[in-house]
């Protein structure tokens, strides 16, 4: 088992930034791929980005790349999500997952990921 828990969410004017944090517990943090997820109501959930267990893999949805970096300090497990340059569209609950020996091209499936937090939310103001 993982437990997962978002932390940094809130409310940011246009053009301003964020960072999102995931604290991990229970198995070895880097053994796992991790990512970021968004939902706004009345929509599936989206892939944002994600992360190889080493760290040395990365991948972001065309929607976020070049504003947003994700990384992760595996002696603290813990992930991040920097948000930079946001953008009202940006507006979402945003989740962060594990997923355990995923492909490059399973990193951003949602279904390929096992442990899942709550989520924060993150506003931003035209």
């Amino acid at each position: 088992q993982v437990q997962l828990v978002e932390s940094g969410g809130g409310l940011v004017q246009a053009g301003g930034s964020l960072t999102l944090s995931c604290a991990a517990s229970g198995r070895t943090f880097s053994r796992y791929a991790m990512g970021w997820f968004r939902q706004t109501p009345g929509k599936d959930r989206e892939f944002v980005a994600a992360i190889s267990g080493s760290g040395g893999t990365k991948r972001y949805s065309d929607s976020v790349k070049g504003r947003f970096t994700i990384s992760r300090d595996n002696a603290k497990s813990t992930l991040y999500l920097q948000m930079n340059s946001l953008k009202p569209e940006d507006t979402a609950i945003y989740y962060c997952a594990a997923g355990n020996s995923l492909s490059i091209a399973a990193m951003q499936w949602e279904k390929a990921y096992s442990y899942w937090g709550q989520g924060t939310q993150v506003t931003v103001s035209s």
